[in-house]
């Protein structure tokens, strides 16, 4: 599990995406999550705006799972 560090409050799922390499851009968010699965804390979510905060775990359909963190 790789772990996402975070400075604010919460991070959206679109920005997580783009913050981990799946996508380049963050006008690609949209259309990932209409082709692939992600998981985050154990159901399908497809917003980009989605707001992923501490503690929050997400799997990616390559395999990959992250849990987000807060900067101390």
């Amino acid at each position: 599990m790789e772990q996402v560090v975070i400075e604010t409050e919460f991070i959206t799922l679109g920005q997580f995406l783009k913050e981990v390499g799946v996508i380049d851009t963050g006008g690609m968010a949209k259309w990932y999550l209409s082709e692939f699965t992600v998981i985050v804390n154990a159901e399908s979510e497809n917003r980009r705006g989605k707001k992923l905060r501490s503690g929050d775990i997400i799997d990616l359909e390559d395999g990959r799972t992250f849990k987000i963190a807060q900067k101390d």
